[in-house]
Order: C-alpha cells, then sequence, then structure tokens
C-alpha cells in the first residue's frame, strides 16, 4: 500500500493552493516529497491506499477537559458538553469550530483539539474535489509522549513548538519566548528544519538534531489522535467505503490482480467439483439401498411383482401375514392394551374405546397432565407414544427409526 500524507494550508484553502505532500510505500521510508495544487498531487496506489491530511500546529488550538460521568467518545451530547466547557476558554463562537476529543485516558482530564469547522470544510472539499479524499485527519503535533522542541518555518519567519503529554505550545522563535516556554531536561530532544537549525542552536544555546518537514508529517501520522470526529467522521467513513468500492473494482479489473482472479476461479471450480462429486456418491449410496430393499421385498413376498413404495408394501405384505397366521403385532388393540394395563395407573378405568387400526383412543380414565405423562414415559418403554387431548388418551406405535 500507500500512503499520501497532506499538510493542509494554515490559510483559507481555494483550487489553486499549493499543499505541501510526501508520497510514502513504507512508513519507515518516504519515497517523494514536495508541494503542488490538489489536482496535480500524487495518486496513491495499491488496495490499502490511503490520503492523510494533517493539520498544521497554527490552525490548532488545545485544551484540556473533565467530562462529565457517562460521557465518552461517540456519546450523542458530547459536542454540546464540549461547547459548554470550552465556552468561556473560546475567542470564537464555538459554533464555527470543530472539536476532536483525544484518546481516552482513564482517571484524567482529556485533551480536546479545536479548529475553524469552514476552513478543515474547505481543505477537505477541494483535496476530495480535485480525486484525493481524506481517510485520515491528524494534528501536526499532538499532545502525548516525552517532551520535545522543534524549531520549524522559514528563516523569515521561524517557529518554535513544545510538544508533549502536558501539552502543545507554539511560539515565534525569539529570546522573549524562552520564558513562556515549559522547563526542559538536559537530555530532552530538540530538533529543527535545516532551514532554521542554525537559529534554533543560537537561541537554545544548545545543539539541535536536524529532522526534514516531510520526516515530521510521517511521524505525525504515527500518532493515537485522529481529528476526523463529528460531522467529519461520517464524510471519513463514506469515503473509506467509496475506497473499498474502488479497490473491488480494482481487483475485477487490473492486471496486476489477474493471477489472484484466476486463482480464486480455479478455488471455486475445484469446490463446486468436489460438491458434485461428493453428491454423486451420495445419490449412488441412497440408490444402492433402495435397491437392496427392493430386492428383499421381492424375494420375500414373490407375490409382489410391481414395487412402488418398498417399505409400505412390505409392511402391508407383513401385517396381512400375521393375519393369515393369527401372530400379533405392536399395531395390534390386544398388544396396546396389555402395554397401557401396565403403563397406566393402578385402580383407573375406562369408558369408551376407539381403535382405528393403527391408534388407540381410550376414554374415561381421569388422567391428569402429570398422570399422562407418567403413562407417556412407561408407553415409551413398550414402543408406543402417548399424548392427552382433553381427557382422552391417544396411543400409537413409535416409527421405527
Amino acid at each position: 500500500m500507500s500512503s499520501l500524507i497532506v499538510l493542509l494550508p494554515a490559510e483559507p484553502v481555494g483550487a489553486s493552493s499549493e499543499f505541501p505532500y510526501l508520497l510514502t510505500g513504507d512508513p519507515r521510508a518516504p519515497q517523494s516529497h514536495g508541494s503542488a495544487p490538489a489536482a496535480l498531487l500524487p495518486r496513491p496506489q495499491g488496495a490499502a491506499a490511503e490520503v492523510i491530511a494533517v493539520v498544521p500546529a497554527q490552525a490548532l488550538s488545545w485544551h484540556r477537559v473533565a467530562l462529565p460521568k457517562g460521557v465518552a467518545a461517540g456519546a450523542p451530547r458530547l459536542r454540546g458538553v464540549l461547547e459548554g466547557l470550552l465556552e468561556e476558554q473560546l475567542l470564537d463562537d464555538p459554533e464555527a469550530l470543530h472539536f476532536a476529543l483525544g484518546p481516552p485516558a482513564a482517571g484524567e482530564p482529556q485533551w480536546v483539539a479545536v479548529c475553524e469547522r469552514a476552513w478543515l470544510r474547505g481543505a477537505l472539499l477541494v483535496l476530495e474535489t480535485a480525486g484525493r479524499a481524506v481517510n485520515r485527519i491528524v494534528p501536526e503535533f499532538a499532545p502525548e509522549g516525552t517532551g520535545a522542541l522543534y524549531a520549524v518555518g522559514e528563516p523569515q519567519q521561524p517557529w518554535v513548538v513544545a510538544a508533549g503529554a502536558d501539552g502543545v505550545l507554539m511560539l515565534p522563535m525569539t529570546a522573549a519566548s524562552l520564558a513562556m516556554l515549559p522547563a526542559w531536561t538536559q537530555d530532552a530532544p530538540r530538533l529543527a528544519e535545516p532551514a532554521v537549525a542554525a537559529q534554533a542552536e543560537q537561541l537554545l544555546q544548545h545543539k539541535v538534531e536536524l529532522l526534514q518537514a516531510p520526516q515530521r508529517w510521517l511521524q505525525a501520522t504515527q500518532t493515537r489522535w485522529e481529528l476526523a470526529q463529528f460531522e467529519f467522521a461520517n464524510s471519513a467513513r463514506t469515503r473509506t467505503l467509496k475506497k473499498l468500492a474502488t479497490t473491488g473494482g480494482d481487483l475485477l479489473r487490473a492486471p496486476r490482480w489477474r493471477p489472484a482472479r484466476w486463482g480464486l476461479a480455479l478455488l471455486v471450480l475445484a469446490n463446486l467439483v468436489g460438491l458434485n462429486a461428493w453428491a454423486w456418491k451420495e445419490r449412488s449410496a441412497l440408490d444402492a439401498r433402495r435397491d437392496a430393499v427392493r430386492r428383499t421385498l421381492v424375494e420375500t413376498f414373490p407375490s409382489v411383482t410391481v414395487v412402488v413404495d418398498a417399505p409400505l408394501q412390505m409392511q402391508r405384505e407383513l401385517d396381512a401375514l400375521r393375519q393369515r397366521t393369527g401372530t400379533s403385532s405392536g399395531r395390534d388393540l390386544e398388544s396396546m392394551l396389555a402395554a397401557l394395563s401396565v403403563a397406566a395407573p393402578p385402580g383407573r378405568t375406562v369408558s369408551v374405546l376407539e381403535f382405528s387400526g393403527d391408534r388407540l383412543r381410550v376414554r374415561g380414565m381421569g388422567l391428569t397432565p402429570d398422570t399422562a405423562r407418567t403413562a407417556a414415559i412407561n408407553l415409551r418403554s413398550y414402543g408406543y407414544s402417548a399424548t392427552l387431548e382433553g381427557d382422552v388418551l391417544v396411543i400409537a406405535q413409535e416409527a421405527a427409526p
């Protein structure tokens, strides 16, 4: 996959605005960087390609709030709560601002990033119109990690940024600003862009480590912060769905995915062949069992010349044979009454018996649901099922498994 990392301009964005960018395929190895209008920005390639927008430090203000219990990220009333908590700290109307809640910190106040809503919406719209829809929005500096000092900007307008878990502070790089910076340990990192490295060393009276701006943007994408929240979260989700649809089309048409498509087609074909072979085998086994039952019927009862339903015809022939020989079966009235006399509660009398050839209906025993359940359990041991329908106990021979 490749990623296009775009630094949003701090001023209002238009179609001709220049966007500093970094195109990378490996998070550890930048590929190319430069500056171009949105329409001329390179396109990230690959199934998991993404566009990441970096909000510059001067466009963000940082505030710390303690959320009320029951209010967390994703809560429907979160924005209203943030507006109420930050109203006294903001210079602009809260309705004109965008809020982004930071990663949760157990038992501690949480950081909130604030920027101008119209400016952010306009910058994202310019990129989307140019076909570079943004998937993630991250801050250039975030209040997280160990503290570090950064010297950034141009020689004519240098800035110093103090960023760490205690917050983000951006000031003009002047001697007067040093008094406003937090106290730093001797071994705290001090990094500077090449254009302002000499000025930073002279002002800070300390050796600085060079860090190119594109490298810093790349580091910014590793943050846990996600500024695409509230209305921008919905837009990011829509763009992700569009990207997935584009990826699907790429998989279906792109020449580089042809081997994968052939492999998938062969896998599906192999499964279809295997399923058909298994079905043919099961069908053959079933036909063999049916033939065996037919042969058994014809060999046992030679008088049967036409076989339509072998199990039913065999049962009929057996019933007829029992009648001719006087042998009883489990479906006879005598067998059912004998089983009932053993299974029924003692002392019960019968007022009406109805026998329909394979089902016996007994009325007048005065069974309750509990005694009927006990009788049914006892009858099951003799191969009969029993159900209570009103005051009638219905007994039938259980079907053979």
